[in-house]
């Protein structure tokens, strides 16, 4: 059975981008701040959100900059 919001893109709470990227809430905010992590989307006043995939795509650029170095 397939349901109809499978192919939904899943929505992370700001704990969580956190938890992906063992970044602390502080550090995260910074980096956003300074546009160097995914855009947030904006649920209400004062609740945001991120794009799980984006932010999983943000950790493996982290990682494949990191090889990139070693090699070098």
């Amino acid at each position: 059975m397939i349901h109809a919001n499978d192919n939904l893109p899943t929505l992370i709470s700001l704990n969580d981008a956190c938890r992906m990227t063992s970044m602390s809430r502080s550090m995260l905010n910074r980096y956003r701040a300074e546009g160097r992590f995914p855009i947030a989307v904006e649920l209400g006043d004062r609740r945001v959100a991120f794009v799980r995939s984006e932010v999983a795509d943000w950790v493996k650029a982290k990682i494949s900059a990191r090889a990139s170095e070693l090699a070098a």
